[in-house]
């Protein structure tokens, strides 16, 4: 692999994925006044604010910074894949973002089960910021799985859960459009 375009594929993901960070977190209902959240939403500001003046948000989803996502992503796919068909770099961009959501929340789920080992301070900034971003998620799986002997393994299957889906989706955007994202 070229190291430019390596350097393109994880500069531009980087960013999409602390835009998509944003969505979620405003989705959850995260405490904005959190540190790690507003080192996210210092990073992403330039971009959105103009975004959010001509874009508004629907049914409490940020569509701007969503769109934002999208286009970052769209655009690294036009450099990596040198095309500038439409239809190509949009069913990238698209399949790289559902990719790309599925993946945060696996890795958020990821560490918060790691940090459980060790037990961390509950009022840890990130600590925080991870349990209000994986609580929709793990909460229906502790509805199913409950905690056997004080051990709760409801994120074992959740993890099993999300890398399945993303199998899926990489699957069928691999089968159905020829595109392995």
């Amino acid at each position: 692999m070229n190291p430019f375009v390596f350097l393109i594929d994880i500069l531009f993901q980087l960013y999409a994925t602390a835009l998509l960070i944003r969505v979620l977190l405003q989705m959850v209902g995260a405490d904005f006044y959190n540190p790690v959240s507003q080192f996210i939403v210092k990073i992403t500001n330039p971009p959105v604010i103009p975004m959010r003046k001509i874009i508004p948000g629907f049914a409490g989803i940020d569509v701007a910074t969503l769109l934002l996502a999208f286009i970052v992503l769209a655009i690294k796919a036009m450099i990596i894949y040198q095309t500038i068909e439409p239809l190509s770099i949009g069913v990238i961009a698209l399949g790289e973002t559902l990719v790309l959501i599925i993946s945060i929340f696996l890795y958020s789920i990821i560490i918060q089960a790691i940090l459980s080992w060790v037990n961390p301070d509950p009022y840890n900034p990130a600590v925080s910021l991870l349990n209000t971003l994986t609580y929709p998620i793990l909460k229906h799986f502790r509805k199913m799985i409950p905690p056997m002997s004080g051990i709760d393994i409801s994120s074992f299957f959740a993890i099993i859960t999300l890398l399945f889906v993303q199998y899926s989706v990489r699957y069928i955007f691999a089968s159905v459009f020829g595109i392995n994202i």
